[in-house]
């Protein structure tokens, strides 16, 4: 099912990447020459200059929205993943009930069962949508979205799980704005034709759904105006994602009285009961919608809210469903959305939703087969020599007063490092997975998954537990934990090549680590304190000047035009921007380090300085191309710049590349002295 697995939700934890993908360990060659484009100068583009070749040449296949670096590997890692999901396939009828072959083998099995999926149909929901036809009044309709909560469909506002982003040794409950099917709030409040096309696909694939289901074709139009309008009245009530940046404003902690007080039709501990969750107090991420939102419950008719939440079950339903259903989800969210002409083959499909459902015990079976032990030795040591980088640099600041640099030092100790995979692996032994039911088998988990969340509300932390499963080629840095987290997926080439010299690992992994690093220290992050509080410990006036050169990474990137009349976002990606300046920076400085340690000498490689492929090594993770849809949609709701603007915007503020490249003034990828936000 669709989004049917219940995740754990990290409140602000920044990654380094939109998409969760993975990869096996390659053998490849440090620097890819072929990519290069010797034409362009590395001081007009260099992104360009090490990916220009490749950027002519490659073709983003019909099953993708984008294709890149990234994507190259994801699509590695599923061959291994698919090695490791075939032999499941045979293992599973002899292994013993509850092991990660027996789990993963019937899960991925039961996925791939077409013929039972597709007799079934839409068979699975028909005692969801006659709960629906039955509601009788707001107390039926309350009883429902409750258990919408422990399933994993759509609702009209999000509860979930997290650390208290004030009490950060405790865990509570948190309760924020939802309600959308479209992407951003942009898809249903923007006039221009762009988005009003993307509203009438969107109409159009809601009636096909409801048709599918058993409605008459001049009802289900009916029934589609009705949903847009009321998920429209949401987008109006919902911030944009640059005001859900502020993580003080999204801090609101109420108590169930206060919260009553808010609302007029929901009793929250009755709620809270249906739920099947025990807290004396929430925090409310945006108030105001929850007070919006909680008017619409009589603003709108029951009938009204069976169409509305009869939507929310097939939608999320839909890729649970027989093939019909997923073709039909595919076809808008993927092509008429996203621009994607063909779905990826099922193995493929499946093999996402058993990482999706049982992660833990796939990652188990892919770090046995993948992951090197001198991986994470070597991890360590070049993040202990990146965080000396870091604390020597706060250290030099001439713009940071002492007593902040203090708090700032304390905090870059305190952060805590986790490699490759969990120390202590998540328990599905209890499950009941079988060959034949694939809706069932999500249904259990999600089940299982939501238990096991509501039961962490107000208990201590658990610091073992991880966001991201083994095989993610991703990173994040969680504030509320202080943490810096890097998957066995993310560990191979091109960040991370054990054949490869210390200067491109150092720009490939070893930016990542600065990134992660640095998010402790961006616009967000810097407000939670060592142990993971949000809490300012800078004193005004550094954190005054600290905010005037932020301001100027926004305005830095808000002048990268994407799509014609479609720029980089500024506001929305000045996390990220901070954390790869900053990243690179302190890397760099790293892999000074790192040289003067070991006593190396620096010699060239394929005619490149160690400081040259330092900085290939950073333009080459960045490779990519996108769709032009999946462009609008990264700039409408990805805190992440694309990767070119990614790599010359870091590029053209560092005088180590401007040396490295002999990139002069009047160079276009250097910036004017005035125009450089040096802050880490």
């Amino acid at each position: 099912m669709k989004n049917f697995y219940q995740k754990i939700c990290k409140v602000g934890a920044f990654s380094l990447f939109a998409l969760s993908l993975s990869t096996p360990l390659m053998a490849q060659k440090a620097v890819d020459l072929t990519a290069f484009d010797k034409s362009v100068k590395p001081q007009d583009d260099f992104f360009s200059y090490v990916n220009g070749s490749w950027l002519k040449t490659a073709q983003i296949p019909a099953s993708e929205g984008a294709w890149g670096s990234f994507y190259e590997l994801g699509e590695n890692n599923r061959q291994v993943l698919n090695m490791i999901l075939e032999d499941a396939l045979k293992q599973r009828k002899t292994a013993q009930k509850g092991s990660d072959w027996q789990l993963v083998g019937d899960f991925y099995a039961s996925g791939m069962d077409t013929e039972t999926l597709n007799k079934l149909g839409y068979k699975p929901l028909e005692s969801e949508l006659k709960r629906i036809d039955d509601l009788k009044n707001t107390d039926d309709l309350l009883k429902l979205m409750a258990s919408y909560h422990n399933l994993s469909i759509g609702n009209i506002f999000g509860l979930f799980v997290s650390v208290d982003a004030k009490n950060s040794q405790f865990n509570t409950l948190y309760l924020s704005q939802s309600g959308l099917s479209l992407p951003s709030r942009d898809y249903y409040l923007d006039e221009s034709e762009r988005f009003a096309k993307i509203r009438e696909d969107y109409t159009k694939f809601i009636a096909k759904m409801f048709v599918m289901t058993g409605t008459s074709q001049a009802q289900a139009e009916l029934f589609a105006q009705k949903v847009l309008k009321m998920e429209k009245r949401l987008a109006e009530a919902q911030r944009t994602p640059v005001q859900n940046r502020d993580p003080q404003r999204r801090y609101n902690k109420m108590s169930i009285e206060q919260l009553n007080q808010l609302c007029f039709n929901i009793d929250w501990k009755k709620y809270l009961d249906y739920v099947g969750v025990k807290s004396e107090s929430l925090i409310v991420s945006q108030p105001e919608f929850i007070g919006m939102a909680d008017r619409m419950l009589t603003d709108y008719k029951i009938e009204d809210w069976k169409i509305f939440f009869r939507w929310k079950l097939i939608n999320s339903a839909s890729n649970s469903l027989s093939e019909d259903f997923e073709k039909a989800n595919f076809d808008f969210y993927s092509t008429s959305l996203r621009g994607i002409s063909e779905m990826r083959p099922r193995w493929k499909r499946i093999q996402g939703a058993v990482n999706g459902n049982l992660g833990e015990a796939l990652g188990r079976l892919y770090v046995q087969k993948t992951f090197p032990p001198e991986a994470k030795k070597r991890m360590e040591e070049m993040i202990i020599n990146i965080k000396e980088a870091m604390a020597e640099r706060i250290k030099k600041l001439d713009w940071m007063g002492e007593a902040t640099k203090e708090q700032a030092l304390k905090k870059l100790a305190a952060i805590v490092y986790k490699i490759g995979y969990p120390d202590k692996w998540k328990d599905y032994t209890m499950l009941d997975i079988k060959a034949n039911d694939y809706f069932g088998n999500q249904l259990q988990i999600t089940t299982l998954e939501t238990k096991r969340n509501w039961e962490k509300v107000g208990k201590a932390v658990d610091k073992t537990e991880w966001g991201m499963t083994p095989p993610t080629v991703n990173a994040y840095y969680s504030p509320t934990r202080n943490e810096i987290v890097f998957p066995a997926g993310i560990l191979q080439a091109p960040f991370f090549n054990f054949k490869a010299d210390d200067a491109v690992n150092y720009g490939g992994i070893g930016a990542v680590i600065g990134h992660e690093i640095t998010h402790g220290f961006d616009d967000q992050g810097s407000q939670y304190d060592a142990e993971g509080n949000l809490k300012m410990w800078w004193t005004a006036e550094d954190r005054q000047k600290f905010e005037a050169k932020a301001n100027m990474v926004v305005e830095q990137y808000n002048n990268y035009k994407v799509l014609d009349t479609v720029n980089v976002n500024g506001k929305l990606t000045l996390g990220e921007n901070i954390a790869d300046y900053g990243g690179l920076t302190i890397a760099y400085e790293a892999l000074q380090r790192s040289f003067a340690k070991n006593g190396r000498p620096k010699k060239k490689i394929d005619g490149f300085t160690p400081e040259q492929r330092f900085f290939i090594g950073f333009a080459q993770v960045w490779k990519g191309k996108y769709r032009n849809e999946v462009l609008l949609e990264r700039i409408k709701t990805d805190p992440h710049s694309p990767g070119e603007y990614r790599t010359n915007g870091a590029l053209s503020n560092m005088p180590q590349f401007f040396e490295a490249f002999d990139v002069k003034e009047g160079d276009k990828m250097r910036r004017k002295i005035t125009e450089i936000p040096a802050i880490w």
